[in-house]
Order: structure tokens, then sequence, then C-alpha cells
């Protein structure tokens, strides 16, 4: 499913990150850990495609990510890869709705209204889809991030620290929420946190 060799990434000839070489199956969870600095993000980039210019091997479901055009990596990513960044980057004068309405059409597929629906009654959010953003709390638009990185069905999902800001309590409610989505959707779940909680939970681990 996801195989990185040999990676290294440039920011300046002085600023060159590398990577342990690992692979993650299908299905399979798993944890990259370190401190702040220490690459988790610039590699869930370029795992997800938005960095590119890197040394070295990034295959995500046999397919090596260098190999493409910007256009075949954008619906490659669009069909392929659920992203939930550490700021959720939704559009708030849009509505829950719209939202997760763009992921679809980005990825030039077309809007099945009867999963969006289930997804957001899974997320518990179906009562805010007609909500604009900027209407709903924080914890709501968490949420909705969540259901706009699986509503194409990705058999990927990367999360960029999704608890290392919450309390304890609202930690096991997100971790499990992410844990039951990517199961739902039979989706390999790739987190970057320096969260000491949750190794616990997540049996395989990549230190950084």
């Amino acid at each position: 499913m996801i195989k990185i060799a040999d990676l290294t990434y440039s920011y300046t000839q002085k600023h060159i990150i590398s990577f342990p070489s690992f692979s993650v199956s299908k299905e399979e969870h798993c944890l990259l850990l370190g401190e702040s600095g220490s690459g988790k993000t610039t590699l869930l980039h370029l795992m997800g495609g938005l960095l590119r210019g890197y040394s070295g091997n990034i295959k995500l479901n046999n397919t090596e990510l260098s190999s493409m055009t910007e256009v075949e990596l954008d619906k490659f990513r669009g069909r392929n890869i659920g992203f939930i960044f550490q700021k959720n980057h939704l559009i708030s004068a849009l509505t829950v709705e719209d939202n997760l309405r763009v992921a679809p059409y980005l990825a030039g597929i077309p809007v099945d209204t009867s999963h969006m629906q289930k997804v957001l009654s899974d997320l518990a959010i179906a009562e805010k889809s007609k909500n604009l953003v900027s209407e709903i709390s924080q914890g709501q638009a968490q949420r909705v991030a969540i259901a706009r990185a699986v509503i194409n069905r990705p058999p990927i999902i990367l999360a960029d620290e999704p608890t290392s800001a919450l309390d304890d309590k609202n930690c096991e409610r997100v971790i499990t929420l992410l844990l039951a989505v990517a199961e739902q959707n039979k989706a390999t779940l790739i987190i970057a946190t320096h969260d000491h909680r949750l190794r616990s939970i997540i049996r395989k681990q990549i230190q950084l």
C-alpha cells in the first residue's frame, strides 16, 4: 500500500531531511512519531503529493508519485488520499455540505449525496449540513474536516497532529473517531504526532 525507501527532501542545501525506509500494508494503521521539527509534517506532505522534488521513492498503491505529472497527481490524490491538516482549511463562507462537495468535484468524480449524508450522520453532524462553517463549533468543524477527508472513500488517510492540542477526553474521542472512519472505509491511517497518548492505541510506529 505505502512504501518509503531512501527518501530525502531538501528545503535548502543546508536543510536536508532524511527519512527512515518503511512500508505500511493495506488497512494497517501507523504513527509517525517525533518532536517538532523532526519532519513529520514534511513526510505527510510528501506522501500526499503536496511536496515534490524529493530523492528516493514514495510508492502508494504500487504507483511512484514522482512518475506522475501534476494533472495525474491531482487526480490520483483526489481518489486515493484523504488529508486531515492541523488547520482544517474549510471554506467558512460555504455550508458544511458544500465543503464536502468540493472533494469529489476536485477529484473529477460524481457527488454521491446519499454517501455524503451517511458520512455526516456517522460523525454526528448531519443536522449541521446546511449551516455555514462559520456557524458551527470548532469541534464540529474538525469532524467536517474528517468527513471531507473520507468522502471520496480514499484507501489512505493522512492526519497531521489531530490530537496534540486536545485534552485527554477529546483526544480519546478524536482518535476513536479516526479509527472508526478508517475501518468503515477499509483505509490505511497514518497519523503524524508527538502526542505520546496515542502510542498505546496504534501499535505500528515509525520514529523520525
